[in-house]
């Protein structure tokens, strides 16, 4: 049987993520997509629903709020771009609590805990046994001003740390999102990147050359630092 599920978010491309990544998983079948939490509720009140990925920041009822005013909730992952609303989502029995933008290794781990409570035979998955997306299927939104916007991560050359900010290479353009480079860090597949310094991730495909104190990437050296050589020595030595 599939676990129904359905998605919640006032953001288009938030949506698109999700429903890219589930595409990966026969076992789950969308019910319908919801671009806010009211027409949300109209569905579950017609609707059967195992599992709901649901914003928690909308206009008019927010996420949480949907969650209390149902008296048979389903199980619920939350999404959003703030940290503030994790404890708040966890007291209500939520499954996970996926911080925007969520990226696909971070996205398995909470289908490890989806397959699990639905006791899926056989279906419990791992970063190292479910299979990656293609490279051009794995991307981020990142908050670049006012809007959200899409990267593809097999485009990414570099990310550099500008305290609350974070200023991230292509190979085209630079975008400046607001948010620490660990958080980043956190989101992007571990396979492709590695941090070479407090203040820089390198996509390790793209590096040119490296030496014990730096690295070349798109024609500009990089500082390797201090703390980082010894991760970067077994990281590059695997590759080159």
């Amino acid at each position: 049987m599939k676990i129904k599920t359905l998605l919640v978010d006032d953001e288009p491309h938030a949506l698109e993520v999700i429903e890219n990544y589930l595409q990966n998983f026969s076992e789950l079948e969308i019910v319908t997509k919801c671009s806010n939490a009211i027409q949300a509720f109209q569905v579950l009140q017609q609707t059967r629903v195992d599992l709901m990925f649901l914003d928690i920041k909308m206009p008019g009822l927010s996420g949480t709020d949907l969650m209390r005013s149902l008296k048979h909730p389903p199980k619920v992952i939350f999404t959003t771009a703030y940290h503030d609303y994790a404890v708040e989502g966890f007291d209500l029995n939520a499954l996970d609590y996926l911080m925007k933008p969520i990226a696909f290794d971070r996205f398995l781990k909470a289908m490890d805990k989806v397959f699990a409570t639905f006791s899926v035979a056989n279906k419990q998955i791992s970063i190292e046994e479910k299979p990656a997306l293609s490279n051009k299927d794995v991307f981020l939104y990142l908050k670049v001003e006012r809007k959200m916007v899409k990267v593809n991560v097999n485009d990414i050359y570099w990310m550099e740390s500008l305290k609350d900010y974070i200023k991230v290479v292509l190979k085209d353009k630079v975008l400046i999102s607001k948010q620490k480079i660990s958080l980043l860090e956190e989101l992007l597949p571990e396979e492709k990147f590695v941090r070479i310094h407090r203040s820089f991730i390198v996509s390790m495909d793209k590096v040119d050359s490296y030496h014990s104190y730096s690295v070349e990437i798109g024609g500009k050296e990089l500082p390797i630092g201090r703390n980082y050589k010894a991760e970067c020595h077994r990281r590059f030595k695997m590759v080159y």
